[in-house]
């Protein structure tokens, strides 16, 4: 096998990770809430409330549930050995959790006027999975 010499090699987050529970748990109609509280390391279930908050239009809400997905993301990453950069593969299911929090973290950024926040997460977001 030979070395990336274009950039850091993808970032997967484990098979066990957390927001493999929380998945499977919120598809089986758990509230989102209770799977957060169960597994709070989950990207996945933060990414999910903060999605029903943007859709019952409490932004506010949203920007706290994303962010914390966000950084408990962040923290898994860094773990499996993110080094703050290169890609974070989509198709990977458990990187899917935190990809879905970062994104969410735009996107409340963008609805409560954090315009340079809701940029970063737009370029972080695809710098990861270009």
């Amino acid at each position: 096998m030979q070395k990336n010499l274009l950039g850091p090699e993808p970032t997967y987050l484990p098979d066990d990770h957390p927001d493999m529970a929380a998945r499977a748990a919120v598809e089986r109609g758990d509230d989102p809430r209770d799977v957060a509280a169960r597994l709070p390391a989950s990207s996945y279930a933060w990414a999910v409330l903060a999605r029903e908050s943007m859709s019952e239009e409490d932004p506010v809400a949203a920007y706290a549930y994303a962010r914390t997905g966000y950084h408990r993301g962040l923290d898994a990453l860094r773990r499996a050995g993110w080094k703050g950069q290169g890609p974070i593969p989509a198709d990977h299911v458990p990187n899917q959790g935190f990809l879905g929090a970062l994104e969410a973290l735009g996107d409340a950024a963008a609805a409560i006027g954090e315009d340079d926040e809701a940029a970063r997460c737009r370029d972080f977001l695809a710098d990861a999975t270009a």
